[in-house]
């Protein structure tokens, strides 16, 4: 009984401790300007006046829908793309698939920012900049997700795979109309990590997006943040990045049994 005390009261802690900031954020961006600076979460006067100033200020619902459509599209991409080859990795034998498997693995060693001045050069050079396809197509396959989805599909019993082939079923019909239903947690957990990692990319839409109709929602909040148009308003700037995280933590708070579940799984096979 003292021990299972302790472990909830060690859970109860660290759950207070990592939420509690973003508590405060939300609450901070309800709070009058004044009362910001304290630590508690209610205090007289709330409203949504950090909120209107956000709205008023910056193109922050444009910012949203283009967030939400270069996430969508990029997830979209990342899942197909990325079950497709790590279903040819984990089940197909061809020539060369091994060493393939090796140079994707070691392309996940290279920092981005070694390969983000010949990526900018690249679009510029196709005259992509200032569109949605610089902001997507470099994200629309990722070395993570094939690996992810090579040790999740490595689990699935072959003999399964074989009489579909038997039953004369394509390729591509055994991944999306039988593997894909058996996958739900590790298409999630890559869903949920690319929407997250999309979502928040903040430094490659600042190289490649000068135009404010294009700006997704982290490009727009830094320089509202740190261009002055808050006008050192602490407000407003917790109100914009409580819009801004606000999609992230719905998304993972509704997926993450089933992220937690392929995390668990994918560690323990192949």
């Amino acid at each position: 009984m003292i021990r299972r005390i302790l472990t909830y009261a060690m859970l109860i802690l660290g759950a207070v401790l990592f939420g509690y900031p973003f508590l405060w954020m939300i609450a901070g961006s309800l709070k009058p300007e004044m009362a910001i600076s304290t630590l508690g979460l209610v205090s007289g006067g709330m409203n949504f006046h950090s909120f209107e100033q956000v709205f008023t200020k910056i193109p922050i619902a444009r910012a949203f829908l283009n967030s939400v459509i270069v996430s969508l599209v990029a997830t979209t991409s990342v899942v197909v793309f990325g079950s497709m080859v790590g279903y040819a990795l984990a089940k197909l034998r061809f020539p060369g698939s091994k060493v393939l498997y090796l140079l994707i693995l070691f392309t996940m060693m290279i920092p981005f920012q070694i390969v983000l001045i010949p990526q900018y050069i690249l679009m510029v050079k196709l005259g992509w900049t200032d569109s949605y396809l610089a902001l997507i197509a470099p994200t629309m396959m990722s070395a993570f997700s094939i690996v992810l989805f090579r040790q999740f599909f490595a689990g699935i019993p072959s003999a399964l795979i074989d009489a579909a082939r038997m039953d004369g079923c394509t390729e591509t019909r055994i991944l999306f109309q039988i593997v894909w239903p058996l996958s739900r947690p590790v298409i999630i957990t890559v869903g949920i990590l690319t929407f997250m990692s999309s979502w928040n990319e903040v430094l490659w839409p600042l190289m490649v997006v000068r135009e404010r109709s294009l700006m997704t929602m982290p490009q727009i909040v830094t320089l509202f943040t740190i261009g002055g148009e808050a006008e050192s308003q602490l407000g407003a700037l917790l109100a914009a990045a409580t819009l801004l995280s606000l999609p992230v933590i719905l998304a993972y708070s509704f997926f993450q049994r089933y992220f937690i579940e392929s995390m668990a799984s994918t560690g323990l096979k192949g």
